[in-house]
């Protein structure tokens, strides 16, 4: 359907956004040499090898292969439509278009037809619950609850929560429409007994969609009403195929487009807490699913910012969460921490509820500790400071952890802190200090890194000249198509270079497509070749995101993209071409030849065939005089 949409329309919405301003949404991009390098969204990694390019508005993953415009990046994220990413990329730019461009398109075929048929489940779950919460009677008593705890009527909205009565209506309401009772037993939504009879999982609950990063419902959590003491106070739905809690945070969907804006993110212990931040204008908030933060949490984390304070409950059970947090992003992550502690050991949705939006965002701007400075105050729990032994068992454990601090100014900083309200003499603080960090040093296992190389030195490969990879500080891809691919043939690397010159010089192109007999070794260059054929029989000129669009294949998408990556020349010569064309077209076929013969040798040798032998070792010697000739010519 995306013919539905014309040309000069799609460019014009291609023209009005920035692909690094979208795609910065999903990634935090920041600028290395030429392009701008973040983690990759498609696949999980530590090192930076998503590129974007500014000049040519597209971007590639060196790692994962993944390439393309501005609306091949959301199609692939979120799984839409042609029509569907133009709009979402037209609403980015604010760019008028007229919803008759896409009211007959069809969402993108799903890739898992019970992961999409799930999604439909859990969006018509939301809206009926939602519906009972705000439209009916059943509804009353919840709705009066959540009013209660300083939640209007937009906020439900924003958030879709909604209200499970003590009446079971979703099984009746989907057997209604007739949906698979398999489907239904895999959902989640549902109590399975012996019988194999299903009961709905969530009765009188309020319940908090829980959604994934591109918005969608996969799951729920339920807070009871009226507390009881044999039902959990939250109940969440079940691991699912579409819901692993490890790799959600909620309302990390609405947060995302705050994060980017204020570079920081804010963790918070509970679903209510990120509501009433959001309320009191705190909008980067999220909050893990009532379980220690997990690795893929994290990561989803650092792809968008660099900086996340922690603001768990100020009670006992709370600071312990924090330190675990603290601990755990300590190891395993890049970002930068600080803590907010709420004052009066509230949470911080009852100190928003008893001090105002006001002083609530006053503790976010002027309240973040170090992590350093939490730690000092929480192992100050459970002792007694004006005890001499506790004391000693408190300074200890304070300088062990100022051992751990890279800074000399920072652990000065601290340092006074302990002489001022100790009364102790600084020197023989900072001697023990000194040796805690000696016996640390002593202890640590060394890291063993690779030699950095040298330098990137040219490569002659029979010529066609290409410059090897440079260090890994500057993840760029020169002439393969990714970094932890197998390493391109000879024949290979010289297709790709005469590809992204017949694209992008029309000279070439008339020269090499004159020779009536040229084609590419590789079927996916033939075939980008056979659509440039088309592509460049209704346009005059080469436009790189134009292309991508006229194409069908999204693998050769990427393919193309990936060419544009590659370190090569501006200018090219005729001896270049001459020499692309000479190992594409001659020197491939014998060294073909020669690796079949060599099979065919070894198998005669094997079956003690002599007279076999002696054939294919006369016809061996021969393709290795014609690739002697041919490699001959190419130094003439």
């Amino acid at each position: 359907m995306a013919n539905l949409i014309p040309e000069e329309k799609v460019d014009q919405i291609r023209s009005a956004v920035n692909i690094a301003d979208f795609v910065g949404q999903y990634v935090q991009l920041k600028k290395a040499g030429k392009n701008l390098f973040g983690l990759c969204p498609f696949h999980e990694e530590r090192t930076p090898s998503f590129s974007v390019n500014e000049q040519k508005q597209i971007f590639h993953c060196f790692s994962c292969g993944r390439g393309g415009n501005v609306f091949s990046f959301i199609m692939d994220l979120e799984n839409l439509s042609f029509p569907e990413a133009v709009a979402k990329v037209a609403d980015f730019g604010h760019v008028d278009l007229p919803a008759s461009y896409t009211a007959q398109s069809q969402p993108a075929a799903p890739k898992d037809q019970v992961q999409s048929d799930l999604l439909a489940l859990y969006a018509d779950s939301a809206k009926m619950y939602q519906h009972i919460l705000v439209n009916t009677e059943l509804g009353e008593p919840a709705l009066a609850y959540l009013h209660e705890r300083g939640l209007d009527d937009d906020t439900i909205a924003t958030f879709g929560i909604g209200y499970a009565p003590k009446n079971q209506l979703l099984l009746d309401f989907f057997k209604a429409h007739q949906i698979d009772y398999q489907l239904l037993r895999q959902s989640g939504l549902f109590i399975e007994n012996q019988a194999g009879e299903l009961r709905d999982r969530f009765v009188d609950r309020v319940l908090f969609p829980i959604k994934d990063a591109s918005g969608r419902v996969i799951a729920f959590s339920g807070r009871i009403l009226k507390k009881s003491p044999d039902e959990p106070k939250y109940l969440n739905s079940p691991e699912t195929k579409l819901f692993n809690k490890r790799s959600v945070l909620f309302n990390f969907d609405l947060a995302r487009g705050a994060i980017r804006q204020k570079k920081a993110v804010v963790l918070f212990e509970g679903f209510m807490d990120v509501i009433a931040a959001y309320r009191a204008g705190i909008q980067n908030g999220v909050a893990s699913m009532g379980t220690s933060l997990t690795n893929e949490q994290i990561y989803m984390l650092e792809r968008v910012t660099d900086h996340l304070s922690i603001c768990y409950d100020s009670d006992t059970p709370g600071q312990k969460a924090t330190d675990r947090a603290l601990k755990l992003l300590g190891d395993n992550s890049r970002l930068n921490l600080n803590v907010i502690q709420m004052p009066d050991g509230m949470d911080p949705d009852e100190y928003l509820r008893s001090a105002g939006a006001e002083k609530f965002q006053q503790v976010f701007e002027d309240g973040q500790q170090t992590p350093t400075a939490f730690e000092m105050q929480y192992l100050r729990h459970d002792l007694n400071l004006q005890n001499t032994q506790d004391q000693l068992t408190y300074l200890t454990a304070v300088l062990q952890q100022l051992s751990q601090l890279s800074s000399n100014v920072e652990q000065d900083l601290y340092l006074n802190q302990l002489v001022q309200e100790f009364g102790l003499n600084k020197d023989d603080l900072r001697q023990q200090l000194r040796s805690l960090v000696g016996r640390q040093t002593v202890h640590r296992q060394p890291t063993k890194r690779p030699a950095a190389p040298v330098g990137p030195p040219p490569v002659d490969d029979g010529g066609v000249t290409m410059m090897a990879p440079p260090p890994p500080t500057e993840p760029m891809a020169t002439m393969g198509a990714t970094t932890n691919a197998a390493p391109l043939s000879r024949v290979e690397r010289a297709e790709r270079l005469l590809l992204y010159r017949l694209l992008h010089d029309h000279d070439v192109w008339l020269r090499v497509m004159a020779l009536a007999d040229f084609h590419f070794v590789h079927d996916q260059y033939q075939n980008i070749l056979a659509d440039a054929e088309a592509y460049f029989n209704s346009h005059a000129h080469f436009d790189l995101a134009n292309f991508t669009d006229f194409m069908t294949d999204n693998q050769l998408k990427q393919v193309v993209t990936s060419l544009e990556f590659m370190d090569v020349a501006q200018e090219t010569s005729r001896e270049e071409v001459a020499d692309l064309v000479n190992v594409i077209m001659n020197q491939h076929p014998v060294a073909e030849q020669i690796k079949g013969k060599k099979a065919e040798l070894t198998a005669a040798k094997q079956l003690g065939n002599h007279d076999l032998v002696q054939q294919l070792t006369l016809e061996l010697i021969e393709l290795y005089r014609q690739q002697q000739q041919v490699q001959q010519a190419d130094s003439l």
